[in-house]
Protein backbone atom coordinates (compact mmCIF):
# COMPACT_ATOMS: atom_id res chain seq x y z
CA UNK A 1 0.00 0.00 0.00
CA UNK A 2 2.78 2.42 0.87
CA UNK A 3 4.58 1.63 -2.39
CA UNK A 4 1.47 2.46 -4.43
CA UNK A 5 0.97 5.73 -2.57
CA UNK A 6 4.57 6.80 -3.22
CA UNK A 7 4.16 5.96 -6.91
CA UNK A 8 1.04 8.06 -7.21
CA UNK A 9 2.83 10.93 -5.51
CA UNK A 10 5.72 10.78 -7.97
CA UNK A 11 3.35 10.62 -10.92
CA UNK A 12 1.42 13.57 -9.58
CA UNK A 13 4.63 15.57 -9.26
CA UNK A 14 5.52 14.77 -12.85
CA UNK A 15 2.08 15.91 -14.02
CA UNK A 16 2.50 19.20 -12.15
CA UNK A 17 5.85 19.93 -13.79
CA UNK A 18 5.35 23.23 -15.69
CA UNK A 19 4.80 22.53 -19.35
CA UNK A 20 6.37 25.80 -20.54
CA UNK A 21 9.58 25.09 -18.61
CA UNK A 22 9.72 21.59 -20.07
CA UNK A 23 9.35 23.05 -23.59
CA UNK A 24 12.05 25.66 -22.95
CA UNK A 25 14.50 23.03 -21.62
CA UNK A 26 13.87 20.71 -24.57
CA UNK A 27 14.11 23.60 -27.04
CA UNK A 28 17.50 24.61 -25.61
CA UNK A 29 18.87 21.10 -26.09
CA UNK A 30 17.47 20.86 -29.62
CA UNK A 31 18.88 24.29 -30.50
CA UNK A 32 22.32 23.24 -29.25
CA UNK A 33 22.25 20.11 -31.41
CA UNK A 34 21.16 22.11 -34.47
CA UNK A 35 23.80 24.83 -34.00
CA UNK A 36 26.63 22.34 -33.54
CA UNK A 37 25.51 19.93 -36.27
CA UNK A 38 24.58 22.10 -39.27
CA UNK A 39 26.99 24.11 -41.39
CA UNK A 40 27.35 27.88 -41.07
CA UNK A 41 24.86 29.76 -43.24
CA UNK A 42 22.04 27.24 -42.79
CA UNK A 43 18.65 28.86 -42.28
CA UNK A 44 17.66 26.34 -39.62
CA UNK A 45 20.92 26.94 -37.76
CA UNK A 46 20.36 30.70 -37.92
CA UNK A 47 16.86 30.30 -36.48
CA UNK A 48 18.09 28.03 -33.68
CA UNK A 49 20.86 30.49 -32.84
CA UNK A 50 18.40 33.36 -32.74
CA UNK A 51 16.04 31.55 -30.37
CA UNK A 52 18.83 30.22 -28.14
CA UNK A 53 20.60 33.56 -27.84
CA UNK A 54 17.64 35.92 -27.62
CA UNK A 55 14.83 34.16 -25.76
CA UNK A 56 15.37 30.81 -24.03
CA UNK A 57 17.95 31.77 -21.33
CA UNK A 58 15.99 34.88 -20.37
CA UNK A 59 12.68 33.03 -20.13
CA UNK A 60 14.23 30.35 -17.93
CA UNK A 61 15.77 32.97 -15.62
CA UNK A 62 12.52 34.95 -15.44
CA UNK A 63 10.85 31.73 -14.25
CA UNK A 64 13.26 31.74 -11.31
CA UNK A 65 12.59 35.38 -10.47
CA UNK A 66 8.81 35.35 -10.91
CA UNK A 67 7.23 31.95 -10.15
CA UNK A 68 3.84 33.51 -9.38
CA UNK A 69 1.21 34.90 -11.70
CA UNK A 70 0.10 38.49 -11.67
CA UNK A 71 -2.45 39.45 -9.02
CA UNK A 72 -5.67 40.85 -10.33
CA UNK A 73 -6.84 44.31 -9.35
CA UNK A 74 -9.24 43.06 -6.64
CA UNK A 75 -6.58 40.99 -4.89
CA UNK A 76 -4.11 43.85 -5.04
CA UNK A 77 -6.56 46.35 -3.54
CA UNK A 78 -7.53 43.95 -0.77
CA UNK A 79 -4.07 44.04 0.79
CA UNK A 80 -2.33 47.15 2.06
CA UNK A 81 0.98 45.45 2.75
CA UNK A 82 1.59 44.71 -0.94
CA UNK A 83 1.20 47.56 -3.40
CA UNK A 84 2.44 45.63 -6.46
CA UNK A 85 1.57 42.21 -7.88
CA UNK A 86 3.79 39.37 -6.76
CA UNK A 87 4.06 38.17 -10.34
CA UNK A 88 4.10 39.64 -13.82
CA UNK A 89 1.78 39.18 -16.74
CA UNK A 90 2.62 37.27 -19.91
CA UNK A 91 3.61 40.34 -21.93
CA UNK A 92 6.03 41.56 -19.27
CA UNK A 93 7.40 38.04 -18.93
CA UNK A 94 8.17 37.88 -22.66
CA UNK A 95 9.75 41.33 -22.64
CA UNK A 96 12.01 40.51 -19.69
CA UNK A 97 12.95 37.23 -21.34
CA UNK A 98 14.27 39.08 -24.38
CA UNK A 99 16.10 41.70 -22.29
CA UNK A 100 17.78 39.17 -19.99
CA UNK A 101 18.78 36.94 -22.91
CA UNK A 102 20.48 39.87 -24.62
CA UNK A 103 22.29 40.61 -21.34
CA UNK A 104 23.48 36.99 -21.03
CA UNK A 105 25.17 36.86 -24.45
CA UNK A 106 28.04 39.35 -23.78
CA UNK A 107 28.58 37.88 -20.29
CA UNK A 108 28.93 34.40 -21.77
CA UNK A 109 31.34 35.72 -24.41
CA UNK A 110 33.53 37.38 -21.75
CA UNK A 111 33.68 34.21 -19.65
CA UNK A 112 34.43 31.96 -22.63
CA UNK A 113 37.18 34.31 -23.82
CA UNK A 114 39.24 33.61 -20.68
CA UNK A 115 38.68 29.85 -20.69
CA UNK A 116 40.25 27.08 -22.72
CA UNK A 117 37.04 26.71 -24.75
CA UNK A 118 37.30 30.14 -26.39
CA UNK A 119 34.55 32.03 -28.21
CA UNK A 120 32.91 29.87 -30.87
CA UNK A 121 29.59 28.58 -32.08
CA UNK A 122 29.80 25.28 -30.19
CA UNK A 123 31.09 26.72 -26.91
CA UNK A 124 28.62 29.63 -27.00
CA UNK A 125 25.66 27.41 -27.79
CA UNK A 126 26.69 24.95 -25.08
CA UNK A 127 27.01 27.70 -22.46
CA UNK A 128 23.64 29.26 -23.30
CA UNK A 129 21.93 25.84 -23.36
CA UNK A 130 23.44 24.99 -19.97
CA UNK A 131 22.28 28.30 -18.48
CA UNK A 132 18.80 27.71 -19.89
CA UNK A 133 18.43 24.14 -18.59
CA UNK A 134 19.81 24.89 -15.11
CA UNK A 135 17.74 28.06 -14.73
CA UNK A 136 14.65 26.25 -15.99
CA UNK A 137 14.97 23.53 -13.34
CA UNK A 138 15.41 26.13 -10.59
CA UNK A 139 12.37 27.94 -11.97
CA UNK A 140 10.37 24.72 -11.92
CA UNK A 141 11.29 24.13 -8.27
CA UNK A 142 10.29 27.66 -7.28
CA UNK A 143 7.02 27.46 -9.19
CA UNK A 144 6.08 24.09 -7.64
CA UNK A 145 6.73 25.57 -4.18
CA UNK A 146 4.39 28.47 -4.92
CA UNK A 147 0.75 27.93 -3.83
CA UNK A 148 -1.20 26.50 -6.72
CA UNK A 149 -3.70 29.35 -6.67
CA UNK A 150 -0.91 31.91 -7.13
CA UNK A 151 1.27 29.84 -9.47
CA UNK A 152 2.00 31.08 -13.00
CA UNK A 153 0.48 28.75 -15.57
CA UNK A 154 0.70 29.03 -19.34
CA UNK A 155 -2.80 28.92 -20.77
CA UNK A 156 -3.31 30.49 -24.18
CA UNK A 157 -7.09 30.00 -24.16
CA UNK A 158 -7.57 31.67 -20.77
CA UNK A 159 -5.30 34.56 -21.75
CA UNK A 160 -7.26 35.17 -24.98
CA UNK A 161 -10.53 34.94 -23.08
CA UNK A 162 -9.29 37.44 -20.52
CA UNK A 163 -8.37 39.92 -23.24
CA UNK A 164 -11.77 39.51 -24.92
CA UNK A 165 -13.70 39.93 -21.67
CA UNK A 166 -11.73 42.91 -20.42
CA UNK A 167 -9.71 44.57 -23.16
CA UNK A 168 -9.46 47.73 -21.08
CA UNK A 169 -7.27 45.92 -18.54
CA UNK A 170 -4.36 45.91 -20.95
CA UNK A 171 -2.22 48.69 -19.49
CA UNK A 172 -0.38 51.33 -21.43
CA UNK A 173 2.90 49.98 -20.03
CA UNK A 174 2.16 46.52 -21.44
CA UNK A 175 1.37 48.05 -24.84
CA UNK A 176 4.63 50.02 -24.81
CA UNK A 177 6.51 46.87 -23.78
CA UNK A 178 5.00 44.93 -26.68
CA UNK A 179 6.04 47.66 -29.12
CA UNK A 180 9.55 47.80 -27.63
CA UNK A 181 9.94 44.03 -27.93
CA UNK A 182 8.71 44.14 -31.54
CA UNK A 183 11.17 46.93 -32.45
CA UNK A 184 14.05 45.14 -30.72
CA UNK A 185 13.27 41.86 -32.47
CA UNK A 186 13.02 43.65 -35.81
CA UNK A 187 16.38 45.36 -35.32
CA UNK A 188 18.01 42.10 -34.27
CA UNK A 189 16.55 40.27 -37.25
CA UNK A 190 17.93 42.92 -39.60
CA UNK A 191 21.33 42.73 -37.92
CA UNK A 192 21.44 38.94 -38.08
CA UNK A 193 19.82 38.26 -41.43
CA UNK A 194 21.19 41.20 -43.44
CA UNK A 195 24.84 40.18 -43.11
CA UNK A 196 23.90 36.65 -44.11
CA UNK A 197 22.39 37.99 -47.31
CA UNK A 198 25.58 39.79 -48.31
CA UNK A 199 28.62 38.18 -49.85
CA UNK A 200 31.48 36.88 -47.78
CA UNK A 201 35.16 37.53 -48.31
CA UNK A 202 38.46 35.75 -48.83
CA UNK A 203 41.86 36.48 -47.31
CA UNK A 204 45.18 35.80 -49.03
CA UNK A 205 48.38 35.48 -47.03
CA UNK A 206 52.03 34.91 -47.91
CA UNK A 207 54.38 33.28 -45.40
CA UNK A 208 57.82 31.77 -45.08
CA UNK A 209 58.71 28.74 -42.99
CA UNK A 210 61.28 28.86 -40.21
CA UNK A 211 63.72 26.08 -39.35
CA UNK A 212 61.29 24.97 -36.62
CA UNK A 213 58.46 24.59 -39.14
CA UNK A 214 56.55 27.71 -38.02
CA UNK A 215 54.95 30.03 -40.57
CA UNK A 216 55.89 33.71 -40.30
CA UNK A 217 54.90 36.73 -42.35
CA UNK A 218 57.23 39.45 -43.63
CA UNK A 219 60.47 37.46 -43.52
CA UNK A 220 60.89 36.51 -47.18
CA UNK A 221 64.35 37.07 -48.70
CA UNK A 222 64.81 40.18 -50.80
CA UNK A 223 67.77 38.90 -52.81
CA UNK A 224 68.24 35.74 -54.83
CA UNK A 225 70.88 34.36 -57.21
CA UNK A 226 70.00 33.89 -60.88
CA UNK A 227 68.01 30.67 -61.30
CA UNK A 228 67.54 30.25 -57.53
CA UNK A 229 64.06 29.62 -56.10
CA UNK A 230 62.36 31.20 -53.11
CA UNK A 231 60.03 28.79 -51.22
CA UNK A 232 56.84 30.48 -50.04
CA UNK A 233 53.67 29.27 -48.34
CA UNK A 234 50.36 30.56 -49.70
CA UNK A 235 47.42 30.68 -47.27
CA UNK A 236 43.80 31.24 -48.32
CA UNK A 237 41.05 31.82 -45.72
CA UNK A 238 37.55 31.15 -47.05
CA UNK A 239 34.83 33.27 -45.38
CA UNK A 240 32.32 32.82 -48.22
CA UNK A 241 30.05 30.45 -46.16
CA UNK A 242 30.41 27.77 -48.84
CA UNK A 243 33.27 25.72 -50.35
CA UNK A 244 35.14 27.55 -53.10
CA UNK A 245 37.66 26.80 -55.85
CA UNK A 246 40.59 29.19 -56.10
CA UNK A 247 43.45 29.86 -58.49
CA UNK A 248 46.56 31.88 -57.58
CA UNK A 249 48.56 33.33 -60.45
CA UNK A 250 52.22 34.04 -59.66
CA UNK A 251 53.57 36.95 -61.72
CA UNK A 252 56.98 38.60 -62.08
CA UNK A 253 56.51 42.32 -62.72
CA UNK A 254 58.99 45.00 -63.75
CA UNK A 255 57.90 48.33 -62.25
CA UNK A 256 59.17 51.76 -63.32
CA UNK A 257 57.94 55.01 -61.73
CA UNK A 258 55.05 53.13 -60.14
CA UNK A 259 53.88 51.64 -63.47
CA UNK A 260 54.13 47.99 -64.52
CA UNK A 261 56.06 47.88 -67.77
CA UNK A 262 56.42 44.11 -68.14
CA UNK A 263 54.69 41.00 -66.76
CA UNK A 264 55.86 37.41 -66.79
CA UNK A 265 53.73 34.58 -65.47
CA UNK A 266 55.79 32.22 -63.32
CA UNK A 267 53.06 29.68 -62.61
CA UNK A 268 49.66 28.93 -61.10
CA UNK A 269 48.44 27.26 -57.91
CA UNK A 270 44.86 26.02 -57.62
CA UNK A 271 42.81 24.19 -55.01
CA UNK A 272 39.56 24.10 -53.04
CA UNK A 273 38.95 25.45 -49.53
CA UNK A 274 35.97 24.47 -47.37
CA UNK A 275 33.60 27.06 -45.92
CA UNK A 276 35.21 28.76 -42.95
CA UNK A 277 38.46 26.87 -43.56
CA UNK A 278 42.02 27.81 -44.40
CA UNK A 279 43.99 26.19 -47.20
CA UNK A 280 47.77 26.33 -47.44
CA UNK A 281 50.14 25.32 -50.19
CA UNK A 282 53.87 25.58 -50.86
CA UNK A 283 55.30 27.05 -54.05
CA UNK A 284 58.84 27.72 -55.24
CA UNK A 285 59.11 31.15 -56.88
CA UNK A 286 61.87 31.20 -59.49
CA UNK A 287 62.30 34.67 -61.04
CA UNK A 288 63.48 34.88 -64.67
CA UNK A 289 64.94 38.39 -64.36
CA UNK A 290 68.52 39.18 -65.34
CA UNK A 291 71.34 39.72 -62.91
CA UNK A 292 70.99 43.11 -61.22
CA UNK A 293 67.24 43.47 -61.87
CA UNK A 294 64.74 44.16 -59.11
CA UNK A 295 61.27 42.74 -59.72
CA UNK A 296 57.99 42.56 -57.91
CA UNK A 297 56.54 39.08 -57.43
CA UNK A 298 52.74 39.39 -57.22
CA UNK A 299 50.32 36.64 -56.23
CA UNK A 300 46.87 37.21 -57.74
CA UNK A 301 43.89 35.32 -56.29
CA UNK A 302 40.82 34.42 -58.39
CA UNK A 303 37.63 32.44 -57.87
CA UNK A 304 37.75 29.49 -60.25
CA UNK A 305 39.67 30.27 -63.47
CA UNK A 306 41.68 33.51 -63.90
CA UNK A 307 41.04 35.91 -66.82
CA UNK A 308 43.18 35.93 -69.96
CA UNK A 309 45.18 38.90 -68.67
CA UNK A 310 45.56 38.66 -64.89
CA UNK A 311 46.36 41.96 -63.17
CA UNK A 312 46.43 43.28 -59.65
CA UNK A 313 43.35 45.34 -60.46
CA UNK A 314 41.10 42.46 -61.59
CA UNK A 315 42.22 40.00 -58.90
CA UNK A 316 39.92 39.16 -56.01
CA UNK A 317 42.87 39.55 -53.63
CA UNK A 318 46.56 40.17 -54.22
CA UNK A 319 49.82 40.34 -52.34
CA UNK A 320 53.44 40.76 -53.39
CA UNK A 321 57.09 40.97 -52.35
CA UNK A 322 60.23 42.41 -53.97
CA UNK A 323 63.25 40.44 -55.17
CA UNK A 324 66.63 41.54 -56.50
CA UNK A 325 68.49 39.05 -58.67
CA UNK A 326 72.19 39.25 -57.90
CA UNK A 327 75.27 37.04 -57.89
CA UNK A 328 76.17 38.41 -54.47
CA UNK A 329 73.01 37.04 -52.78
CA UNK A 330 74.79 34.00 -51.31
CA UNK A 331 77.53 36.14 -49.76
CA UNK A 332 74.95 38.46 -48.15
Amino acid sequence: MSFATATRTRLASVRKYPSDIAVVSLAALVAYVVVTSLEAGSGLRLTATFVLALFLPGYAFVSVLFPAAERNARETAATTAETHPRGIDAVERLGLSLALSIAFVPLVAIVLAVTEFGIGAESGAGALALITVVSAQLGAVRRLRTPEADRFVVSVSSWIGRVRRAPSTVSASSTILVLAVAVACGALLVGVIAPAATGGFTELGLYSETDDGDLVAGELPDEVEPGESVPVTIAIENHEREPAEYTVVVQQQHVENGEIVDRTELGEVDGSVSAGGTGTGEYDVTPTADDGDTVRVSLLLYDDDPPLEPTNENAEEDTYFWLTVTEDAAED
